[in-house]
């Protein structure tokens, strides 16, 4: 299991993010709070505050690529 903070501050970004994560063969997560979301429903996420960097939380080791697929949402 792999977990980093990512930022998804336009509409243009939970898209290509959600079109990313639908690509994968694993689960992947997406916590605020107390609600925890899958990632692969556009409408979870748009029910999260995107004001705020949120969770996400891959359920794989192998995560790699997926990882750089996704780079630009990843708080540095």
């Amino acid at each position: 299991m792999t977990a980093v903070k990512i930022k998804l501050g336009t509409i243009n970004d939970v898209k290509e993010f959600v079109n990313a994560v639908t690509l994968c063969d694993f689960e992947v997560d997406l916590v605020s709070g107390k609600y925890v979301i899958d990632a692969k429903s556009i409408m979870g996420i748009f029910s999260l505050d995107l004001t705020q960097p949120v969770n996400m939380i891959i359920h794989t080791d192998e995560c790699g690529k997926f990882l750089q697929d996704v780079d630009k949402f990843i708080e540095k």
